[in-house]
């Protein structure tokens, strides 16, 4: 699979998911009142999916890295389409919850593929502009998927927000599978199954304990103990789940570890204010200011905006600047839009806080997520790509389940001050990161001959013309989406 079609297939599933999300969400009354369910076998529908594809992201990642990424980015494809398929035609919502369990496992497999392929193809100086990329397309779907998913449930029903994604999961998972496979190194040790087993426990009971927060559930304490178990297990079994090489440990000693440990952190911090804020801003639009659900829909459109615009913005400071003044820029942004959101009360100011929180959490996931697949070794991508989907699902979570135990407390502006102070609190993790680009990893990318751009440095680059080698034409961060600054 060459690069330009290894880019649109980490795109796809990346859209994918993030539109199937979406779209049911809209979809989901009316889901409720066709199979007469109650609202919470309705919010299983979503809570289920995503205990079983959080618990399953590292894992699968590991997976990928040890059999081949674009074999489980097919496998997870091929199966999310099927189980879309099936979805559709569910006689009942045992069936639907149960369906969309299955699809968080074929989910969990294909998340973190979609960043294994572009570390395995890219060099580590090119990787900014395919994650730019991969974030805008991201933003795009998520501001496309309630419009989507509103106008099919309305015209067809809810069954149809599932026959969305089928056909471009089974074009492309067959796509990657017939492509061939790069040689990978043999794997370094078993399989550890038993750390696998330990994370997916503490994975999923955290997440089940966050969504049905403010209540106080079983799964709290079962989270604490494995998760206590899978550091104990991790530190004494000679071939870890988590190998040094997905933190950067190769030739950096404990630097890259702290970089990779600041930008997940920063992940979960910057989806968690983000969700949690829209999460708040529905209410208090709806319910406080006596908005019509389109009307505070078209005041939220300027997050999406700017999250796309950001996106390329952001691949071009991490080039000029480096991933520490980049993050640190874009999180005082997002933690200035938020202070904005929770003193609004004209349409307009609403719109500019949503317009700078889109701004500042687009760049902070192109340049967050940069860091964590950058960092790891080229062999230990599809971990990487784990933990950075593992913190995408957290963050989210624990944001709603921040502004849904203050907003129990009456105070409706309330989530939103609280996720601006810990957003505000967030460039201290930035200290941990490189101040300027540095030099990549001595690896080079699965498949690619000596010589290769790879091998290279990250610095800003100086030699502009047409590169060398038998790569002459290949995507360049320069030349996707124009020029940077053009």
């Amino acid at each position: 699979m060459n690069r330009p079609l290894t880019l649109a297939s980490s795109v796809a599933g990346a859209v994918i998911v993030a539109l199937d999300g979406t779209v049911l969400t809209v979809a989901r009354p009316a889901l409720q009142r066709d199979l007469h369910a109650s609202l919470a076998q309705a919010q299983w529908t979503g809570t289920g999916y995503l205990v079983a594809v959080a618990s399953l992201l590292v894992f699968a990642g590991r997976l990928g890295d040890r059999h081949g990424h674009r074999r489980t980015f097919a496998v997870g494809m091929l199966g999310f389409g099927a189980v879309s398929a099936a979805l559709a035609v569910a006689p009942g919502v045992g069936w639907v919850i149960g369906l969309r369990v299955v699809q968080g496992v074929f989910g969990a497999l294909l998340q973190p593929a979609t960043l294994g392929m572009l570390r395995a193809s890219f060099p580590p100086e090119r990787l900014r502009t395919p994650i730019a990329v991969r974030t805008a397309a991201i933003g795009v779907a998520a501001a496309a998927g309630p419009v989507v998913g509103g106008a099919l449930t309305t015209e067809f029903g809810w069954r149809s927000v599932f026959w969305v994604t089928v056909v471009p999961a089974l074009l492309f998972g067959a796509l990657a599978l017939a492509s061939r496979e790069e040689p990978r190194p043999p794997a370094d040790g078993p399989l550890d199954l038993p750390g696998a087993l330990l994370l997916a426990v503490a994975l999923a009971c955290l997440v089940h304990t966050l969504v049905t927060l403010p209540g106080v559930t079983w799964s709290a304490p079962v989270a604490v103990l494995a998760g206590v178990a899978f550091v104990r297990h991790e530190r004494r079994t000679p071939a870890p789940l988590l190998p040094p090489a997905a933190f950067g440990h190769t030739g950096r000693g404990k630097t890259g570890s702290r970089a990779v440990g600041a930008a997940l952190g920063l992940l979960v911090v910057a989806s968690a204010a983000l969700n949690g804020a829209v999460f708040a801003c529905v209410y208090l639009l709806q319910d406080g200011l006596g908005l019509t659900p389109l009307h505070s829909a078209l005041l939220s459109l300027p997050l999406a905006v700017f999250l796309v615009a950001a996106a390329p913005s952001a691949a071009v400071l991490l080039r000029r600047a480096g991933a520490r003044a980049t993050l640190t820029g874009a999180t005082t942004v997002l933690a200035v839009g938020l202070l904005v959101l929770a003193g609004a009360s004209a349409p307009g100011v609403f719109c500019a806080g949503f317009a700078l929180v889109g701004a500042g959490f687009g760049a902070t996931m192109v340049a967050a997520t940069h860091v964590v697949v950058r960092e790891a070794s080229a062999e230990s991508a599809g971990v990487a790509g784990g933990l950075q989907q593992t913190a995408m699902n957290v963050g989210p979570a624990l944001g709603v389940a921040t502004a849904t135990v203050l907003m129990d407390l009456g105070a409706p502006r309330s989530p939103l001050l609280a996720l601006a102070c810990a957003t505000a609190a967030a460039p201290a993790l930035c200290r941990a990161l490189p101040s300027r680009p540095r030099p990549a990893p001595a690896t080079r990318p699965t498949g690619c001959p000596a010589g290769h751009p790879a091998e290279g440095s990250d610095a800003t680059h100086k030699d502009h013309g047409a590169e060398r080698g038998p790569h002459a034409r290949s995507l360049r961060d320069d030349e996707v989406g124009g020029r940077p600054g053009g």
